[in-house]
């Protein structure tokens, strides 16, 4: 029993180490699993009157293809109706949320794949063969996106009162693509949170924690988080902040240098962190366009 407790304690002694850290391939992971995590949280809600009244919208248009004007126009009622009840909040927001989702694509080529691949899109490009280069530049993506469409509570119920108007003169051709336009102009918009950048935070957030008892780890944190920045500013991912690609790659190799000498880090990591973490902040950007239904 005793040589049991003591193989126990040794393994658990041994789990604690600078043996066990993490690899960087292990924290990358872990950085794009817990930011999923997050993006879940900044989904929006939708609002449940706008996703009826879409609906409602849509099938008006089916009665009125099948030529059920009754039908059509007891649907649009219900539709205007369930915006009324929306309008009527002192803050209704201008756009009406009706569907939100989250879309993860992860790049897994390297800096020199990028290279020939954006080669090989201007090659494209240059003969002509637009859609190809376009499936091409498709691949080069690594982001988490939240995407949501929303209904424009400015014109969407007038359009649905003009086309109750047109139906009730008996005009249904008119009501028709009054409707088929207002579906139209649902907003779709993306917020677009780069990968790389989210991995190089995390590296050297991991390597700040053990460059003191396991200096290689350290380094190879460092080292992966660097690449992590050269593929993000290779795949385009730019950022409103006031620090570039360079200073961080200078910051990072400062903080090298430091970890491979004396060891004394702690302000240098301090101020990396902080540089990356505004940096990756503001290189998250909204993309926002019409969607059609």
């Amino acid at each position: 029993m005793k040589k049991m407790i003591l193989s126990v304690a040794a393994a658990a002694l041994l789990c604690s180490s600078p043996m066990f850290a993490e690899t960087s391939a292990q924290v990358s992971a872990g950085a794009v699993k817990e930011a999923k995590s997050a993006a879940k949280e900044r989904q929006v809600e939708v609002v449940k009157e706008a996703v009826e009244a879409v609906l409602l919208t849509q099938k008006v248009l089916v009665a009125l293809e099948k030529g059920d004007k009754k039908s059509a126009k007891k649907s649009l009622e219900k539709a205007i109706g369930k915006l009324e009840v929306v309008l009527a909040h002192p803050n209704a927001p201008a756009l009406l949320p009706i569907d939100s989702s989250i879309a993860a694509t992860e790049f897994t080529g390297d800096l020199k794949s990028i290279k020939v691949a954006l080669k090989s899109v201007k090659d494209l490009l240059e003969d002509g063969k637009v859609q190809e280069a376009r499936r091409l530049l498709d691949t080069l993506q690594s982001e988490i996106d939240i995407i949501t469409v929303s209904l424009p509570l400015v014109s969407y119920p007038q359009a649905l009162k003009l086309a109750a108007k047109y139906l009730n003169s008996g005009k249904s051709g008119e009501a028709k693509e009054i409707l088929e336009m207002a579906l139209s102009t649902m907003v779709q918009s993306e917020l677009v949170i780069p990968i790389p950048l989210l991995k190089a935070e995390a590296l050297v957030g991991a390597a700040s924690k053990i460059a003191k008892k396991d200096k290689e780890q350290a380094l190879k944190h460092l080292e992966e988080a660097k690449n992590q920045l050269e593929i993000a500013e290779a795949l385009g991912y730019t950022s409103e902040s006031d620090t570039t690609y360079k200073v961080l790659y200078d910051a990072i190799k400062s903080v090298e240098k430091e970890v491979k000498g004396k060891n004394r880090a702690e302000k240098l990591f301090e101020e990396l962190i902080g540089k990356l973490k505004e940096f990756k902040e503001k290189a998250v950007h909204h993309i926002e366009t019409k969607k059609s239904e």
